[in-house]
């Protein structure tokens, strides 16, 4: 059901005296943006406005994942943390002697609204600031990230020990719930942890071995650890037939329920480990799996590997994310995608959605060397954009030479190291360091609260 709250003080407030109620300026400011009925619109669809048992207050639930995104706190740190703090608890909304949600709840509730939603909350937080004329336009810069998916370094016999390790369990889970229960499903663990420490070992001692001698171990403990991936995906495929079957003789919804969702998770953990085995088995062949489809994690299998040449992280795992601010900070666009798709291509429909929600085209537009394409200049300049500032890609002429020699050309492209600057706070600021929801999805509902976290404050900050 959906549901607000009023900002009405307790009993036990009102006889608090008003500097223990006073919030602190930043959070006053926000708090006073956040009383926009607007921010509410984009979680209507998920809530039905007389069915179903009260729902944590849209408000309420709004302020908590600013605190949480403004000071980089957990769910359930965050939780403790208001209930503590009577500022804190008068800027969500909840009463002295009122419940503060659960952890799971908010971690429910943002996974339920999804990537719509929280663009929906973007989307109405810059046309409250483009309503009061707080969009500068004049000159917007572009730059892309990686960010990293919540998953360890892989390896494909790390990944094929931890695929042995999920069969094992998913199929137990199966026959707890009353699935196949005399179907023999053996625990190969201890087998795996054997062969992974041994690889362990081996990376210790390469050095003395010799190149090829650890080579050679390498390439055996990872053939013996596919080897055991296979045999327990084939045991779990027997559990997940006669587990199917089991379903329809579920003495209670409640079994059945459990059963379809513990056999899910099975035919699921089953496809990844073979689309693991397959990898193993390639590389040790000499061939080298396509990063665009390689499977990098169990439980987050959008995540793949992007290579951006940092000299201190080669290859990161995860998700690409593009941003685009202004002179004021403000993140006037931000998109997240699965792989590594090339920059350009993405910088035109940007410009477009920065024009539809400021009602004007900026005049200057800049990003670094990765969007230097003829076409994009084009698509640009069609679009309106006056001034392009991004460095080609391929030797220059003597013609371009000139142009990007030009005072103007080079001082916005200098401007645009900021982009970097600005990514760079969002990482040790507002979550982007690593994303803690799974999927592409995930990754976009966590980056999209964090940009709503930041904008809150930039604007706040002008408006004021």
């Amino acid at each position: 059901m959906f549901r607000t709250v009023g900002d009405q003080p307790s009993l036990w407030e009102s006889r608090l005296p008003a500097e223990v109620l006073r919030l602190p300026q930043e959070l006053a400011r926000v708090d006073a943006l956040l009383d926009d009925p607007a921010f509410f619109a984009p979680f209507t669809p998920y809530f039905h406005a007389v069915l179903g048992r009260p729902s944590t207050p849209v408000e309420c639930y709004l302020r908590l994942m600013f605190l949480k995104f403004r000071y980089r706190l957990g769910y359930e740190t965050l939780c403790a943390e208001v209930s503590d703090s009577i500022s804190w608890r008068r800027f969500c909304r909840i009463p002295l002697d009122g419940k503060v949600p659960h952890p799971t709840t908010l971690m429910k509730l943002t996974t339920r609204c999804g990537e719509t939603a929280v663009a929906g909350l973007n989307e109405a937080l810059l046309a409250r600031a483009a309503a009061q004329k707080l969009l500068r336009t004049g000159r917007v810069r572009a730059d892309t990230t990686v960010i990293p998916a919540n998953v360890a370094y892989p390896t494909d016999a790390g990944l094929l020990a931890k695929a042995v390790g999920k069969l094992v369990r998913a199929a137990r889970r199966v026959q707890a719930a009353g699935g196949a229960t005399g179907t023999v499903m053996r625990d190969r663990q201890r087998a795996a942890g054997r062969r992974a420490r041994e690889m362990a070992a081996t990376m210790r001692t390469r050095a003395q071995l010799g190149r090829d001698e650890s080579s050679r171990a390498i390439s055996r403990v990872t053939g013996d650890l596919a080897d055991l991936a296979e045999a327990a995906a084939g045991q779990a495929a027997a559990v997940l037939r006669n587990g199917r079957r089991a379903i329809r003789r579920a003495l209670s919804g409640r079994v059945r329920g459990r059963l379809r969702r513990a056999l899910g998770e099975l035919a699921v953990t089953i496809g990844r480990t073979a689309t693991l085995v397959a990898q193993a088995r390639s590389r040790l062949a000499g061939q080298m799996p396509d990063g665009a489809t390689r499977l990098v994690s169990l439980h987050d299998p959008d995540a793949r590997p992007i290579r951006k040449g940092r000299i201190d992280r080669p290859v990161e795992f995860g998700y690409k994310a593009q941003v685009i601010d202004n002179d004021d900070g403000i993140i006037l666009d931000y998109g997240v995608q699965a792989g590594n798709p090339p920059d350009a291509p993405q910088l035109a429909p940007a410009i477009t959605r920065i024009t539809r929600r400021a009602g004007r085209t900026p005049r200057s537009v800049t990003a670094d060397r990765g969007y230097g394409e003829p076409a994009t200049e084009r698509e640009l300049q069609a679009l309106g954009v006056c001034t392009v500032a991004i460095p080609r890609r391929a030797r220059p002429s003597a013609a371009r030479r000139a142009v990007e020699h030009a005072r103007g050309f080079r001082k916005l492209v200098k401007w645009r190291t900021g982009c970097e600057g600005r990514i760079s706070y969002l990482k040790r600021g507002y979550g982007w360091d690593r994303t803690r929801l799974d999927g592409r999805q995930g990754a976009s509902i966590w980056c999209g609260h964090g940009v709503f976290s930041h904008n809150l404050v930039k604007i706040s900050a002008l408006a004021s």
